[in-house]
């Protein structure tokens, strides 16, 4: 009688389940990550394109100054070209500002100034207002030649302005009178549009000469008079403003050293002082200059 062995056992061993094996599957779609992110890429460089080409030109000019004058350098110059992203780019130039390594402005040259004495300021000062009261004596002279009344008036020049002398035997005053002759009218209307259109100050001054007033307690009051007369048709007539012009009477006292006029009918006047305003350094050249102009 055989051993017996267990049922179903017939000596063999009893099998292995084979063992499951999951193999991993390989990832064919892993390009589609590369192509999103480079999408993403050239979605961000187009976005930046196009708010470049939209740039704001007073932001970035004011960016610009700002940015300059934080490094200490003047902004560089530009041509403005195209108002497009790449567009135009011929026209847009950016010149280069040297002037911090060669000293020289870009936009301009700047030369030296001469350096002039305070003497040849002051001759260059007087010879320009000689050069504007030229300028005055001339219109009125214009005027009065316009007129046939040329002869006149005599004009000089000195250390106070423009005087307008009203000399000419009794064409203006009688003797021992205030009293305005035709003549001095016509003359005084011919002269006060051009006072009149002047900022300077106009001083009338009266004159007689040496022969005692009959009408007059002295002779201050008859060249007074005179002046007064003079000021009153400068301003009620010829509209010459009132807080311009100021009338005075010196009498006897400033006689004309003329020897070839007769001193009592040369005196016998009125001169129209048109006051320069310039420096008295400068003024007291005004006679200098009159003698060399009449050589």
């Amino acid at each position: 009688m055989s051993s017996g062995h267990g049922s179903g056992g017939h000596g063999q061993r009893p099998r292995r389940k084979k063992a499951e094996h999951h193999e991993e599957h390989e990832n064919h779609e892993r390009w589609a990550v590369s192509y999103a992110d480079m999408m993403t890429v050239l979605v961000g460089l187009f976005i930046v394109l196009y708010s470049m080409s939209q740039v704001d030109q007073a932001k970035f000019e004011a960016l610009r100054e700002s940015l300059a004058a934080g490094f200490g350098h003047r902004a560089p110059s530009m041509l403005q070209g195209s108002t497009g992203a790449l567009s135009g780019v011929e026209d847009f130039q950016i010149v280069p500002d040297l002037a911090g390594e060669t000293g020289i402005e870009t936009e301009q040259v700047q030369t030296p100034e001469v350096e002039i004495t305070e003497e040849e300021r002051t001759m260059q000062l007087a010879a320009a207002e000689y050069d504007r009261l030229a300028q005055i004596r001339d219109q009125i002279s214009q005027a009065l030649n316009a007129q046939g009344l040329g002869d006149r008036v005599r004009f000089r020049v000195t250390e106070r302005g423009l005087v307008i002398g009203m000399v000419a035997d009794d064409v203006f005053f009688s003797p021992d009178t205030a009293t305005l002759t035709e003549t001095a009218l016509r003359v005084l209307d011919t002269t006060a549009p051009v006072l009149v259109g002047l900022p300077d100050q106009v001083s009338i001054e009266g004159h007689a000469n040496v022969l005692p007033s009959s009408r007059y307690p002295t002779n201050w009051e008859l060249s007074s008079d005179r002046a007064t007369q003079v000021l009153r048709r400068m301003v009620e007539v010829g509209g010459l403003p009132a807080g311009r012009v100021a009338a005075v009477g010196f009498g006897e006292a400033r006689p004309i050293d003329d020897p070839g006029v007769d001193p009592l009918e040369a005196n016998r006047r009125v001169d129209l002082v048109v006051l320069s305003g310039i420096s008295e350094d400068a003024r007291v050249l005004l006679p200098s200059i009159e003698n060399a102009h009449q050589g």
